[in-house]
């Protein structure tokens, strides 16, 4: 199975090789049809420390890293 890559914007930088991404999805209401935004926050590993709050990036599924870390962050599509 392909592992999933979602994108989102770094809202927190402070833990060490670790930062947490705010990712949206879009989806029309099944009853009032209105298109409704959900955001879920999600425990990225970044191993440099590289990106900041507000980078736009894509992470990617993997292994259990931590308690909270599933994913890593791939790249950034542009800063901020």
């Amino acid at each position: 199975m392909p592992k999933r890559i979602l994108q989102g914007v770094v809202v927190s930088d402070k833990q060490e090789k670790t930062v947490v991404v705010k990712v949206e999805r879009r989806f029309t209401h099944p009853l009032l049809k209105k298109t409704v935004r959900r955001t879920k926050n999600y425990h990225a590993h970044d191993e440099a420390g590289t990106f900041k709050v507000g980078d736009v990036v894509s992470i990617q599924e993997t292994r259990p890293i931590s308690k909270l870390k599933r994913w890593t962050v791939l790249t950034s599509e542009n800063k901020a």
